[in-house]
């Protein structure tokens, strides 16, 4: 089951998107869920975690300007991005960790086959 990634722009040094990463049905939701990114340089990287427990973790570079978050409601997760930089440019991704049920993984493991559920991407470019 693909997750479906939304929200992604053009913006200026500073601006702000919100992403939207939406589930059909509720079959991730008991299960650890995270944003990724993407560039064709550095090819994917970690950027937040969300369990089921509210316990969230961050890759360093963007602690503090990003939060994840989700509406178990809508089965939609959000990925609320402030204080973008050029850095922060890439396709960013959703998807679920299937390796474990409510917490997720001590380590990114991004080439892990546990995280299912990637999408088309949703591209942020950001302008200097």
């Amino acid at each position: 089951v693909h997750l479906v990634e939304s929200g992604g722009g053009s913006v200026e040094a500073g601006g702000s998107l919100r992403l939207s990463c939406v589930s059909a049905g509720d079959r991730y939701s008991n299960h650890c869920m995270g944003w990724f990114r993407e560039t064709p340089g550095k090819g994917r990287e970690g950027v937040t975690t969300l369990d089921k427990f509210g316990r969230t973790t961050y890759t360093e570079s963007v602690e503090g300007r990003f939060t994840i978050a989700e509406d178990e409601a809508k089965n939609t997760l959000y990925l609320l991005m402030n204080d973008l930089q050029p850095a922060d440019t890439a396709t960013y991704y959703c998807a679920a960790y299937v390796g474990l049920r409510r917490i997720c993984p001590s380590q990114w493991q991004v080439d892990n086959a546990n995280w299912v559920g990637w999408g088309q991407g949703t591209q942020v470019t950001v302008s200097s």
